[in-house]
């Protein structure tokens, strides 16, 4: 009789966590949609492509327990590939062992084509840094990341086709499928919410699904999970290139929406930052990392007359958050409401 009534109550539990989800995913929905009638889409687009970008991070270091120090460099060169393509679309791809460089001269991308170059190129980036850092943990394995993803810095400043110091600038936005004009900024919002929202509801069936509550299994107790027969490692590995992918994306479409790619986005200080979103958004909660997103980015935004004090002002927040608001600002409403957010 107590184990029925226990499993009862554990499925009413799973149904008001759900139906919590369900209203703060419509409150979002209704909010992205009246949004450009009283703040400028400009940066809305850039707050969505980062709260991309901190989502994708959060699968990694939220469900995994992985922190990486370098996840600027699939976002970065995810943004680099898909300006190019988007711009002058040949390809110069270097040719191992004899310092010299394939040429295919390729038509520019249209935008889609751009997206999925980013993308793929991300999660490409994900599997090599992944297959070389994935069998370390703590310390050893965010110091791996942000090494790599410095060597990758520096060849972003040597290569020709980044532009160095000047980045990539003029991105076409280009025609979507052929038919839909991006250059309208109505137009080029609403095709950055549906990229949103499909992120993030793949993530969401993601860490709701068998494959993610491994995930989470390999978070609270690695061995355990070794021990009831998980290839932890693979496990690992696959989060690793999914988050990877994702922050691509993320990348590829800040490229288009910005029309440019710079040094900025593949530097240490951009890895730095997504950590902060997710932090401050609140740490393995679904919504949280989009909520921190927004606040970093309205506060770089809002407050870019103060200078290079912005940041100190991020470092206040920041400690303010470890010290008083350890859940972040989505966990500790979802703490006071009861509910899970």
């Amino acid at each position: 009789m107590t184990a029925i009534t226990a499993q009862t109550d554990s499925v009413q539990a799973g149904q008001r966590a759900s139906r919590s989800e369900l209203v703060a995913f419509g409150l979002m929905v209704v909010v992205l949609i009246i949004a450009p009638l009283y703040v400028y889409p400009g940066f809305l687009m850039k707050a969505l492509c980062f709260a991309m970008f901190a989502c994708a991070f959060n699968l990694l270091i939220g469900y995994v327990g992985l922190l990486s120090f370098g996840h600027a460099l699939y976002f970065g060169w995810a943004a680099y590939l898909a300006a190019h393509v988007a711009k002058v679309g040949t390809l110069q791809i270097p040719i191992p062992f004899v310092h010299v460089w394939l040429t295919i001269p390729l038509p520019a991308a249209s935008p889609e084509l751009a997206l999925l170059v980013g993308t793929l190129t991300a999660a490409l980036l994900g599997l090599i840094v992944g297959l070389l850092a994935i069998r370390r943990q703590g310390i050893y394995f965010a110091m791996i990341t942000l090494a790599l993803a410095q060597m990758m810095f520096l060849v972003a400043v040597q290569a020709k086709f980044t532009g160095g110091e000047d980045g990539i600038q003029g991105v076409p936005r280009g025609k979507l499928l052929g038919l839909i004009d991006l250059n309208n900024a109505i137009t080029m919002y609403a095709f950055v919410v549906v990229i949103f929202l499909a992120v993030f509801l793949l993530i969401y069936r993601i860490i709701n699904s068998p494959f993610g509550e491994v995930l989470k299994a390999i978070r609270e107790n690695e061995p355990r999970a070794i021990s009831l027969g998980y290839k932890t490692d693979r496990y690992k590995l696959a989060a690793f290139v999914l988050s990877a992918a994702l922050a691509g994306l993320a990348g590829s479409t800040k490229a288009l929406v910005l029309q440019i790619a710079s040094l900025t986005d593949v530097n240490w200080p951009m890895s730095g930052e997504v950590v902060l979103m997710v932090l401050v958004g609140g740490l393995g909660t679904v919504f949280g990392p989009a909520v921190g997103a927004v606040i970093i980015i309205a506060m770089q935004n809002y407050l870019a007359q103060v200078g290079e004090w912005v940041t100190v002002i991020q470092g206040v927040i920041f400690v303010t958050c470890v010290l008083l608001f350890r859940r972040g600002v989505v966990g500790e409403i979802a703490r006071l409401l009861r509910v899970r957010l």
